[in-house]
């Protein structure tokens, strides 16, 4: 991809098709409301993650971490999108926007561009964008 700017209407349903696949996998028995999550990096390479819960809550792992850390895992350090969708298991039924530690994680990986896109979908062709800068603003983090 390179310039985040780039992504067009296909990548990004493609994108939120991968997280709705994702949102399948989820693991999230006390809750109930199922997460999926799909990045894309510059390369075009996507990764999903999904939800993952635990009796002990602080133990979660949310559906964009774990996408996240996925792509780290191998050896990505930029990410340019992400679509994201969730909802109680009938249904994608709610716009699902990530977390404040979800957000300052994807902060960790901004883009050349300087800001990765977001989509919040219901489905492929209902969603919201956004830019991570409008999620966090004046986010934190330690110049490299």
């Amino acid at each position: 991809m390179g310039d985040n700017m780039s992504l067009n209407e296909k990548v990004i349903k493609l994108l939120i098709e991968e997280a709705i696949k994702a949102r399948d996998m989820a693991y999230a028995p006390y809750s109930k409301y199922l997460v999926g999550a799909a990045l894309i990096v510059p390369s075009g390479n996507i990764y999903t993650g999904c939800n993952v819960e635990n009796a002990s809550y602080g133990l979660t792992n949310c559906a964009e971490r774990t996408a996240i850390f996925k792509a780290v895992s191998e050896g990505q350090r930029h990410v340019d999108a992400m679509a994201i969708v969730g909802g109680p298991i009938e249904e994608i039924s709610d716009y699902a926007y990530p977390c404040g530690a979800c957000r300052q994680v994807l902060s960790e990986f901004l883009p050349e561009s300087g800001d990765i896109r977001i989509f919040v979908a219901k489905s492929p062709e209902d969603y919201k964008e956004y830019k991570l800068s409008e999620l966090i603003p004046n986010l934190f983090f330690i110049t490299k």
